[in-house]
């Protein structure tokens, strides 16, 4: 399951974590992001023992927003090591995100 997640757990689960995380930067009014979000939830389940799946609210938590440079939503982040390795911008298939989160897992 894709958890929701403040800036303290950001620090601790994403830049100071190991392997590869997806963070997906969302609101609650955006409609691309409600079509996402069970598409997230298919790929966190099947890839739960190689990726980490967090989801970021921009308007609960804008400084990661800001920082991170999210200019709409949804936007995903993968990191690795803690550093973001791609952005996907847009609503996106599950197979595109499953492709591209195997490639950084390896």
């Amino acid at each position: 399951m894709a958890k929701i997640i403040d800036q303290t757990e950001f620090d601790t689960l994403v830049l100071k974590g190991e392997g590869v995380v997806l963070v997906d930067f969302f609101a609650t009014w955006c409609g691309p992001c409600k079509a996402l979000a069970p598409i997230l939830e298919e790929v966190a389940e099947e890839l739960k023992d190689k990726v980490g799946i967090y989801k970021v609210d921009i308007d609960q938590t804008q400084g990661l927003a800001q920082q991170y440079r999210v200019m709409s939503v949804p936007t995903m982040k993968i990191f690795k090591s803690g550093e973001v390795v791609e952005t996907i911008v847009g609503l996106q298939s599950k197979g595109v995100l499953l492709e591209k989160l195997n490639y950084y897992a390896g």
